[in-house]
């Protein structure tokens, strides 16, 4: 039986506090690491120890055994646990820790080797009894070999990379007139994101379900299922939402779909967490996909209706025990629901956002939901960078049933507010108010077909009552409700208006509105949109909440004032407004201005021009890399490149300069 006292978390935001949460209650002693960019990050604070493993590059750092392995003899920590991402899935990893003397908080890395490549699990599968795909997952992969395999499967089809997943190297087919190339572009995709080019082929299942299962082994021959979760909710195949159980299985098709997993985990002698996913066909059929062999972000959902500490399990199997529970003794209760908050903008394709974290409010700070569960790895006065994924809390809550968790959740969401980045919070908002979503309808195919003109995808138009509140806090917090003041504000106009233009910045777009003070120090009178005139008073605003009454109605938000900068949330959504009433115009970045700027934080891998080229509108000029994400910068316009202010290897800072092109001229 493998003893430790002592474990080391490799990994870093909301996973790796979550793991020294549960390590710390059961006694055990725990150690971050930490990169540049993380080092007054949370994970480092809730720790032990911690210690600094390089710059804030991944394969520095995090993605550095070398440093990892230093780092855990240098503090003594006799266990590490992998957490998900980075090194959770790494054979090479698991071996190298055993060797150490090490306890691997993991399965084995004969496990983790077979399941990390689709097309040997799926022949795996098939020889263990459980229910795949048909497809093509053999040994000759050449290209023309592939194509008449992909042609006598037929239509639809996926071509998959072996390797990796995050749908990197897949592709669908709908005919064969391009599938050399097509079965090429995947190859070539596959190789630059996992180092193979190894593909299976499969027939498509179209609007499938996501199911997957919670596996738990132990070493002493057990193996059991906790119930499933829906993952169906999805965008360019990662999860958006979450849910235990599904509001597709049956108790039934519960347990010939826990038994499956249960026959794919036994067909690797499974020790630890494992989640098997399948593929739900709309006639209950469900066929493989493939077997994660770590903890799952999504996790929570299964705690919450077992009522079971996951992480508390995988270390007591670490350190040799039985599982706690038999099969028989696995009760499911009420439903549970995660969705992810990303910092990324949907309204600009989802562009990662990066900056500083000004205020981050949960729904325990507010007590207004004190039972919903925020797993988050960020605090006030913490940076998001653009390093790592754009992930920054899983709002979790749990109802007695569906209908419960979804109004949970969606009082959950509206109480979590961060100040300082753009968050996906009015897209989550939106999907789980989707009358298909609340139906229990959501397929894979939800947010392509259902959801692709929701009004959360475009940019965001403040209502008159979030501008009259921005305004009359500005003016009321910055002094511009003393009676000198106001008597300035007086003299600005005749004496038959004591109105006041003011303007605010959002993003790249103005606001304006008019507001008037009255001759209450809180109250004023605002026009705004389409010239409707509306009362608003301040009442208090102490510890960061504004109650304010709009148009007779009392209400109560979030709102932080910083330099020029009002920042509001009224639930829907939190606001950045720049006051610039007085500011001079400044040079324009706008669409065909030729100004070629960084649409984030990120690293600069590719430059696509040099000064003196012609190039045309929509033409890829640059790739920029942030948040694990590879994004091209396009020109605007028509014209020559008379500038090129960046090169590879660059950090470059959101909206700047990267590129100029100078547009022609008319004679």
């Amino acid at each position: 039986m493998a003893t430790f006292s002592k474990i080391l978390i490799a990994n870093r935001g909301e996973i790796a506090v979550r793991v020294m949460q549960t390590a710390q209650r059961l006694g055990y002693r725990t150690v971050a690491l930490y990169s540049d960019a993380d080092a007054n990050a949370r994970h480092v604070r809730v720790a032990d120890e911690a210690v600094h493993i390089g710059s804030s590059v991944v394969s520095e750092s995090y993605l550095c055994v070398d440093k990892i392995l230093a780092a855990a003899k240098l503090v003594g920590a006799d266990a590490i646990h992998p957490g998900y991402g980075f090194l959770s899935e790494n054979a090479e990893f698991a071996d190298i820790c055993k060797t150490k003397g090490i306890t691997f908080i993991g399965p084995s890395s004969a496990a983790i080797t077979l399941m990390g490549s689709k097309r040997q699990s799926k022949i795996e599968m098939q020889d263990a009894g459980v229910p795949c795909i048909p497809g093509y997952q053999g040994e000759d992969q050449s290209i023309d070999f592939l194509a008449t395999q992909a042609k006598e499967i037929g239509a639809p089809l996926m071509v998959k990379a072996s390797a990796g997943g995050g749908g990197r190297g897949m592709r669908f087919v709908s005919d064969f007139e391009d599938i050399e190339q097509t079965i090429k572009s995947a190859r070539s995709e596959a190789e630059n994101a996992f180092g193979s080019g190894e593909l299976i082929l499969e027939r498509a299942v179209l609007n499938p379900r996501h199911v997957e299962i919670q596996v738990f082994g132990d070493s002493h021959g057990n193996i059991i299922y906790l119930g499933e979760r829906d993952c169906s909710v999805q965008r360019r195949h990662q999860k958006v939402v979450e849910e235990a159980p599904s509001p597709a299985v049956n108790e039934e098709l519960r347990q010939r779909m826990g038994e499956a997993a249960v026959l794919a985990a036994k067909s690797c002698n499974y020790v630890g967490a494992g989640t098997v996913e399948f593929l739900l066909a709309d006639n209950g059929e469900f066929y493989f996909l493939e077997m994660n062999t770590r903890l799952q972000v999504e996790h929570p959902v299964t705690e919450l209706i077992t009522g079971l500490d996951l992480v508390e399990w995988q270390l007591l199997v670490a350190a040799g025990q039985p599982l706690p529970l038999t099969q028989g003794q696995v009760t499911l209760t009420g439903h549970a629901m995660e969705v992810r908050l990303y910092a990324e903008d949907p309204a600009n394709q989802f562009m990662p956002q990066t900056g500083p974290v000004h205020r981050w409010i949960t729904p325990q700070d507010r007590n207004t939901n004190s039972d919903a569960r925020i797993d988050h790895g960020i605090q006030q006065g913490s940076d998001v960078s653009p390093f790592y994924d754009p992930m920054l809390a899983k709002i979790i809550v749990w109802g007695k049933d569906r209908q419960e968790a979804i109004r949970k959740l969606r009082r959950a969401i509206e109480d979590t507010v961060l100040f300082g980045v753009h968050t996906n919070k009015w897209f989550l908002q939106n999907i789980i108010s989707h009358p298909h979503f609340i139906a229990g309808n959501a397929t894979t195919a939800f947010i392509q077909e259902q959801f692709a003109e929701d009004e959360s995808l475009s940019p965001y138009q403040p209502s008159t009552q979030e501008l009259a509140l921005a305004g009359a806090l500005f003016h009321y917090q910055t002094g511009a409700s003393s009676t000198q003041q106001r008597n300035r504000l007086k003299g600005w106009h005749s004496s038959n208006s004591l109105s006041r233009p003011i303007t605010f910045a959002l993003g790249d777009n103005k606001v304006k509105l008019e507001l008037s003070p009255t001759e209450n120090t809180n109250e004023y009178s605002v026009v705004g949109i389409n010239a409707e005139t509306h009362n608003i008073s301040i009442t208090d605003t102490s510890n960061g909440f504004a109650t304010y009454v709009f148009n007779g109605v009392k209400y109560n938000s979030a709102y932080l004032i910083q330099d020029n900068a009002v920042y509001i949330d009224t639930g829907k959504h939190s606001l950045g407004l720049t006051e610039i009433t007085h500011e001079p115009p400044a040079s324009s970045d706008s669409a065909g201005s030729g100004r070629i700027i960084a649409p984030m934080d990120g690293s600069v891998i590719d430059i696509l021009c040099q000064e003196g080229d012609t190039v045309s509108s929509g033409q890829t000029l640059a790739v920029v890399e942030a948040m694990k994400m590879e994004h091209q910068i396009k020109a605007d316009c028509d014209g020559l490149v008379s500038n090129v202010s960046a090169v590879i290897g660059d950090q470059v800072k959101n909206r700047q300069l990267l590129i100029q092109i100078e547009t022609p001229t008319e004679d």
